[in-house]
């Protein structure tokens, strides 16, 4: 047989070590190990670890590399940010918003990412960052799955474009309905923008991302809203409650109910693990909060949980390089999951289970799939969210689209070796 790729010897994210990946026409054909064949391309993974491609299930496309612009966030609080946004958006064009996606799609790729979902604000007659991202969609389509989400960014009910401009943009081909409940002015105008947001999603055969319960109040229930309406208008496994940082202030008694109620409502969890640390408990002395829901317990409830970056050198976070092996590393060390199925979860977060909450198609490392992987410095998924590991190659639907070099440095030190690979320093299996 013959086959335009094979990649062989790889270790795969389930376990299995010395298996070859042969493609044709795009597409995985065959996982095990020993393929025979003939292929335009043969690539030696030495035992390093090919994944699935990165997914960033929460993201702010339209606001990305701006940070400076007008000015910094000179606090660091979210606070300050949303009114950094609120300078910002009347300066955006269409223009300076397509040039600032597309360098970032670029640093995106370069880092394994080959999926995102973006909300973009719709609270601006212009529509400017709608119609700029629905532009970058279509030039990056063919190397990166880009989905958007409408989202009212000062409240479907507190501001009077909020509503028209969400259906303005779901007519122009936005996917996804947005929302922010803990935004409105009340916390019955909260649930009501939540049961309105998905009653629209319902009618329009959409799905649901809402910023939800993105504070540090224990009474802040719109999650619980979102639960019951998924379940009310047959929208399970068709939504998500992005943030949820409630959910770290609440007590237990609650927690152990709405867990159960989310569930049972098959909602997405996507919390953001880099920017939610940062952004909450900033009310706190001591002990401070750490501000992210209970990745955890949510995991063992069978509950999908989906990691997301949120910002990345915008007015809310001024640090951030499209690398979502850093959001799984902070989550390890913030949840307290160290343990070695609690690692690997959090490798899933930005994998497959991302992959789920996006209702991506065709993705995995089997015959069938889509023809996307990155193959990575590392050995296992673990090693790989320890080292950051480069990603050696970037494949998009069998073909190369970005490389980069091992991690090696040069010494100068006598006795010792010339050079060092941090992948060396993986531990010793036993036998």
């Amino acid at each position: 047989m013959s086959f335009d790729l094979i990649v062989k010897n790889a270790n795969l994210p389930d376990g299995r070590k010395g298996q070859d990946i042969a493609v044709r026409a795009g597409r995985i054909v065959a996982v095990e190990a020993n393929i025979n064949g003939e292929a335009g391309k043969i690539i030696d993974a030495t035992s390093r670890l090919v994944t699935p491609p990165f997914i960033d299930i929460h993201f702010h496309m339209d606001a990305t590399l701006s940070l400076g612009t007008p000015r910094m966030n000179r606090s660091g609080t979210l606070l300050e940010g949303i009114k950094l946004w609120g300078e910002l958006r009347p300066m955006l064009t269409k223009e300076a918003v397509i040039e600032r996606a597309m360098r970032y799609c670029d640093l995106a790729v370069s880092q394994g990412i080959l999926a995102v979902r973006s909300h973009v604000d719709v609270c601006d007659d212009r529509l400017i960052g709608v119609q700029a991202l629905l532009e970058v969609k279509d030039r990056v389509r063919d190397y990166l799955d880009l989905q958007l989400v409408a989202f009212p960014q000062d409240g479907y009910f507190r501001n009077p474009i909020a509503a028209p401009n969400l259906n303005r943009a779901l007519d122009m081909g936005v996917e996804v309905v947005g929302g922010i409940p803990h935004g409105e002015r009340t916390m019955e105008d909260g649930r009501l923008s939540v049961k309105t947001l998905c009653e629209i999603a319902a009618k329009r055969g959409l799905m649901v991302d809402l910023h939800c319960d993105e504070t540090d109040d224990p009474m802040s229930r719109h999650i619980e809203t979102l639960a019951y309406e998924t379940q009310r208008l047959g929208l399970q496994g068709r939504t998500a409650g992005s943030h949820l940082t409630s959910m770290h202030s609440i007590d237990n008694y609650y927690a152990s109910k709405l867990m159960a109620l989310i569930a049972e409502a098959e909602v997405h969890c996507v919390p953001n693990p880099v920017a939610n640390m940062v952004l909450q408990g900033r009310h706190d002395t001591y002990p401070k909060r750490r501000g992210l829901m209970r990745v955890p317990e949510l995991t063992a409830l069978g509950i999908n949980v989906a990691f997301g970056q949120d910002s990345c050198m915008d007015p809310w976070y001024s640090l951030g390089n499209a690398d979502m092996l850093e959001a799984a590393n902070m989550a390890i060390h913030a949840t307290h999951m160290t343990s070695y199925d609690g690692m690997k979860a959090c490798f899933a977060a930005i994998t497959e289970n991302a992959a789920r909450t996006f209702g991506l198609d065709a993705y995995g490392i089997a015959p069938g799939c889509n023809a996307d992987f990155v193959m990575l410095d590392a050995r296992d998924p673990i090693e790989a969210i320890r080292l950051r590991a480069n990603r050696l190659a970037v494949f998009r639907r069998g073909r190369i689209i970005s490389e980069t070099p091992p991690h090696v440095t040069t010494l100068s030190l006598p006795g010792r070796p010339q050079a060092l690979a941090p992948v060396s320093y993986a531990p010793v299996e036993a036998s």
